[in-house]
């Protein structure tokens, strides 16, 4: 300790002498140090001009900027409802077992269609929180490395957002819960009104004239040696989404040569059994801990 202080002491002595800044030998360092920052929670930390455009952090103790990674949660409902609360259960099991990492709850904006498309908002709000925290990572002392959570919708965007629009190779790993993954699929292509629900959601103007649009937002068709490890899980009665979307992802991912893996379980769109439940988070934290783990 004797050490430490010595060290803090003459580096504050050779400011003063540099005249970086006025000091006296009775000036004290109250500047935090990475192992002296406590848990902290921020909530609603705005990183767009919506009022939807906030997500809360939870920032763990002794975290520092070349350590810290971030697992950011992304909530499902239609791409038109939902919440960040609805992925508040992940959070104390995340915590409890991987109690280093650094936690985000996002919100994104909803859509409202025709007004308020999806496609391609809902994937650059996930870029723009990972600017966001990429921008404060000397603030809130985090690496900025993340790995990403979704549920349903959430899963999709996260998806997409890994597939496409992760060009600098932030997003690690990616948790899929339910989410669509092939918009082509013969169950959602065969239903005659989802080319329009699919036109309301898209912004065609973002896009090119020529754009196959349910291909262009179908993640397993965008799949290249880039994408982040995935781990999936599906329900076997699920009346929104088909367990071949896992399939149809998991075999793009193995063809790129991308590590993957797949559950279904008995059930529908998430409402399994608690043991399903318990399987599923072990699952996960196993993946965080071979994908994600803190050096």
């Amino acid at each position: 300790m004797k050490k430490i202080l010595t060290a803090v002491y003459f580096s504050l002595l050779m400011i003063c002498i540099l005249g970086i800044t006025s000091c006296s030998e009775d000036s004290s360092d109250t500047t935090s140090t990475p192992e002296s920052l406590e848990a902290e929670i921020q909530m609603n930390v705005s990183y767009g001009v919506n009022s939807q455009q906030v997500y809360d952090i939870y920032l763990p103790a002794n975290r520092s900027d070349t350590k810290t990674k971030v697992i950011v949660l992304v909530h499902g409902g239609g791409w038109t409802g939902g919440d960040k609360a609805d992925m508040e259960p992940f959070i104390s099991n995340i915590q409890d077992a991987h109690p280093d990492h650094a936690i985000v709850n996002m919100n994104y904006i909803l859509a409202q269609p025709p007004a308020i498309p999806a496609f391609p908002n809902q994937f650059e709000d996930i870029g723009r929180v990972l600017n966001d925290l990429e921008t404060a990572s000397e603030t809130f002392q985090i690496k900025p490395e993340f790995a990403l959570i979704g549920a349903s919708a959430g899963a999709h965007i996260s998806l997409q957002y890994d597939a496409v629009y992760d060009a600098t190779d932030r997003v690690k790993m990616v948790c899929d819960i339910v989410g669509p993954t092939d918009f082509t699929d013969p169950f959602y292509s065969d239903d005659p009104t989802f080319d329009f629900v699919l036109s309301a959601l898209v912004d065609e103007d973002a896009y090119p004239n020529t754009t196959d649009y349910a291909s262009a937002v179908s993640p397993a068709l965008n799949i290249s040696t880039t994408s982040s490890p995935t781990i999936m899980f599906y329900g076997d009665e699920d009346p929104l989404v088909p367990t071949s979307n896992a399939i149809t992802l998991a075999d793009a991912l193995s063809a790129a040569s991308v590590d993957n893996n797949y559950t279904i379980y008995n059930g529908g769109h998430g409402d399994w059994s608690e043991e399903d439940q318990e399987n599923l988070q072990q699952q996960l934290s196993a993946y965080i801990s071979t994908y994600f783990s803190i050096e």
